[in-house]
């Protein structure tokens, strides 16, 4: 697709309609909230949804006081907002920084603007997640051993929270916000090498034969294939996985060691909701000693094998 005439804009904003309307269901009434940061994949996403949706656009701007720059960059977003007749707001953060900075910000970002979108009545936020995104995140995944679930990456629908751009690739967005004179800026933090995402898109950028755009077609994929999965596996549960005692007993083990994954995990959410996740080594170690009739340790539970398996409190250490 050409994006340096009308037609190549055109064919860009109908992809993100069509991509809205498979993820939200076409509501010719909805309203839509776009995360918009300033940098030239949100302000391309904010440029094609006021075209795409006139008079049904907001943005929203959360300002995380993370580099000196960032409030006049809130400015900017909304200084091009009112030219647009586009409502804009800047939220802050409303807890300290703690852990994890980019987790903070992340968790912080998605509370704030949940909580506007619903004050406001707005029914989806959009963000501006993109092609090459997903395959940084695929890849990072990958790396760490992810299994079905994480290699599918970022969901084009989690909650009220729609990634429409999930297809498109960085420089064609890149490209929009140039030709456009869309005022934008670009995030240092996106390159520095403390983080691990920024690391992986430097190296990435370097590998030109890796093709972002069916890398996302996989990663949707993926994610249907987890949805298959956590419809089977809720069958099989609500079939097969009993309250026993203090604990839980799953009474057909004959199945593929996904669904036995699957269904462990299943009963320690239902005898331990607040236990901290699991590592996947821990899990399959267990899995594994389970499936030839032993026994393993998961946290404060045993998970004993044989013709049917059971999650009991471990006793108490001596």
């Amino acid at each position: 697709m050409q994006l340096n005439d009308d037609q190549g804009w055109a064919a860009l904003e109908a992809r993100l309609i069509a991509a809205v309307d498979a993820l939200a269901g076409g509501d010719p009434a909805a309203r839509y909230g776009i995360a918009v940061s300033g940098g030239p994949d949100s302000m391309a996403l904010l440029y094609l949804a006021a075209r795409a949706f006139p008079g049904r656009v907001a943005a929203v701007t959360l300002d995380h006081g993370l580099r000196p720059e960032s409030a006049e960059e809130a400015v900017m977003v909304g200084r091009w907002c009112a030219g647009q007749g586009i409502d804009h707001r800047v939220l802050a953060p409303d807890a300290p920084i703690s852990g994890n900075v980019q987790a903070w910000a992340r968790g912080q970002r998605y509370a704030r603007i949940e909580s506007w979108r619903v004050e406001r009545g707005i029914d989806w936020i959009m963000t501006a997640h993109h092609a090459d995104d997903q395959l940084e995140t695929m890849v990072m995944r990958l790396n760490r051993g992810s299994g079905v679930g994480g290699l599918a990456g970022v969901r084009g629908r989690s909650g009220r929270v729609i990634r429409p751009l999930l297809g498109v690739r960085k420089a064609a967005l890149q490209a929009l916000v140039d030709v456009q004179g869309l005022p934008h800026v670009h995030d240092p933090s996106n390159a520095d090498p403390r983080f691990d995402r920024a690391l992986i898109r430097s190296a990435l950028a370097r590998a030109d034969w890796l093709d972002a755009e069916a890398a996302a077609r996989s990663a949707a994929a993926l994610a249907e294939a987890e949805v298959a999965l956590e419809w089977s596996v809720a069958d099989l549960a609500a079939q097969h996985v009993r309250a026993d005692g203090a604990g839980c007993r799953l009474d057909q083990t004959d199945l593929p060691r996904e669904y036995l994954r699957r269904l462990v995990l299943v009963m320690l959410e239902r005898v331990a909701p607040d236990a901290l996740p699991l590592r996947g080594e821990s899990l399959d170690r267990a899995i594994a000693a389970a499936a030839i009739g032993g026994q393993a340790s998961l946290g404060a539970w045993l998970l004993k094998g044989g013709v049917a398996w059971t999650l009991m409190p471990a006793p108490p250490r001596r």
